[in-house]
């Protein structure tokens, strides 16, 4: 797999998260293009269209990741979207995309929680890639 020929959409309001995750997607030979919350990720979709988007899950609002991954996933049916999110940490509530009840509202194609690993990041970015170019 040439790395350098998929783009990654990464959605965080957090600066320094944005950032790092930024940094780490990049040394995976990935390109990279980024935006700060939901109304500048929805700007950047009507312009391009990633081949894959992380999204953090609460940004302008509690619920925005939710929002701009059901929008892309209207516009993008076909792009894979990982939530990654500290709101298990900080809430306790849990979300399953492999739940046939969640999926039927939670569009992400997976959850991951804040902190994960960059080997297990690059794993999952891969796996979803892969899968969607079958």
């Amino acid at each position: 797999m040439n790395h350098s020929n998929y783009t990654i959409l990464i959605v965080d309001d957090d600066q320094d998260y944005l950032f790092q995750l930024q940094t780490k997607v990049e040394r995976f030979g990935f390109k990279t293009i980024t935006a700060d919350g939901q109304r500048e990720a929805e700007a950047l979709l009507e312009k391009v269209k990633p081949d894959l988007a992380i999204l953090d899950l609460m940004m302008e609002n509690e619920d925005s990741g939710f929002i701009l991954c059901f929008k892309m996933k209207k516009k993008y049916p076909d792009v894979p979207i990982i939530i990654a999110t500290g709101v298990t940490a900080e809430t306790g509530i849990t979300f399953d995309v492999n739940d046939e009840n969640n999926r039927k509202w939670i569009k992400a194609d997976r959850f991951l929680d804040k902190g994960i690993r960059s080997d297990l990041l690059k794993e999952e970015i891969e796996k979803l890639l892969l899968q969607n170019s079958i």
